[in-house]
């Protein structure tokens, strides 16, 4: 696993996860700003008060719900590459894209939600920010991992040009402006992968 691991999953209460799971549901779909701790309250059934007493503030919750989606994320990708463990180092790079592709049809119809989140959250010292910033970190540094076990030359290098084709596959999927944003991406993985290791 690369540096900057994702946390262990805290316990939560029940009311804590019923509070997280209707706040990243909302921040999702309406947008973090949009959003205040009045309408998670509603629609969590709880009061404010409760809220606050198990997050502390909106943007803790605002982490929080960064941080489940990051475990989340992680663990998909690890996940679904692990099952090709026999396979073609090269191939394990490719079966990113093909868990991208798989991801962003279940839980990305708006975009990207970190990329989405940094939108909305432009200062460096946000929890929620830093969540961002680790997750992205994360991703670039998995793609040099496998990139070089698959042989590059320069595993950094490639490792950037496939977290760019990953992050802009990610964004143009969700704003329906390129067909089969991740198939394509892939091809161009496919096509840096054959000039960094050949």
């Amino acid at each position: 696993m690369t540096q900057e691991a994702a946390r262990e999953p805290e316990t939560l209460t029940p009311g804590a996860r019923k509070i997280l799971d209707t706040a990243a549901g909302l921040f999702y779909e309406r947008g973090i700003t949009a959003v205040g701790v009045d309408l998670i309250a509603r629609e969590a059934g709880v009061t404010k008060k409760t809220l606050y007493d198990r997050f502390g503030s909106k943007d803790a919750l605002v982490a929080a719900y960064l941080r489940e989606r990051d475990e989340r994320w992680r663990d998909w990708l690890t996940g679904q590459v692990g099952l090709r463990g026999d396979a073609d180092p090269g191939e394990r790079v490719l079966a990113t894209f093909d868990a991208l592709a798989a991801w962003v049809r279940r839980e990305n119809p708006r975009g990207c939600g970190f990329v989405n989140a940094a939108a909305e959250l432009p200062d460096p010292g946000h929890p929620g920010r830093q969540v961002i910033m680790g997750q992205k970190r994360w991703l670039r540094g998995y793609l040099r991992e496998l990139a070089a076990a698959a042989g590059a030359r320069e595993p950094g290098r490639l490792a950037d040009e496939l977290v760019l084709l990953h992050e802009g596959a990610t964004v143009l999927n969700g704003l329906g402006i390129v067909d089969d944003a991740v198939a394509r991406a892939r091809d161009l993985a496919a096509a840096a992968l054959d000039r960094g290791t050949g």
